[in-house]
């Protein structure tokens, strides 16, 4: 029990670090109006081009680590045996950690799209980045949620902070 103890604290501390990385990239990236002809003049700016990616990496990175290891390693935690993605989502929509398992895998589905139709349609690139930047606050009430309801019911020395949603650049 220490060790996975150890390993669900170390995996929530790199969850926070994602989540800053994340809100950080996001705070840069969602500057002005996100549309098709913003999309279309990416191949003609390599730092924002670069700050997309960042952003579509960022994004696809800490719905797969809050998802697929770190609830995962909660239940068993609490001495539950994880099951399948979808069985272990179900699990966190019963304890409170997600508000809907349908709109998880809605978002898990948009991941999807900005990772593998990237730019086919400049329209539909520009909608879906939109969802995701509204999204960021799903995975970080997630992963606050998660942090939260942990530090209710298994006692550590050191828990990594709370997400501020609202971040700002310095």
């Amino acid at each position: 029990m220490l060790l996975e103890k150890k390993r669900f604290v170390s995996l929530l501390e790199i969850v926070r670090r994602e989540g800053e990385l994340l809100l950080k990239t996001d705070v840069r990236l969602f500057t002005s109006t996100i549309d098709a002809n913003w999309v279309r003049q990416l191949e003609y700016d390599d730092d924002l081009s670069e700050r997309l990616d960042a952003f579509v990496s960022r994004f696809g990175r800490m719905q797969d680590t809050l998802g697929d290891k770190l609830l995962p390693s909660l239940l068993r935690l609490l001495a539950e045996k994880p099951g399948s993605a979808l069985d272990n989502l179900n699990k966190a929509e019963k304890l409170g950690l997600l508000a809907s398992v349908i709109h998880w895998l809605d978002v898990r589905n948009l991941r999807n799209k900005l990772i593998h139709e990237y730019m086919q349609d400049a329209e539909e690139f520009a909608l879906a980045l939109n969802q995701a930047h509204a999204e960021v606050a799903l995975l970080i009430a997630t992963y606050n949620a998660i942090n939260q309801f942990a530090q209710s019911r298994v006692e550590s020395a050191a828990w990594p902070r709370i997400l501020n949603s609202k971040l700002e650049i310095k």
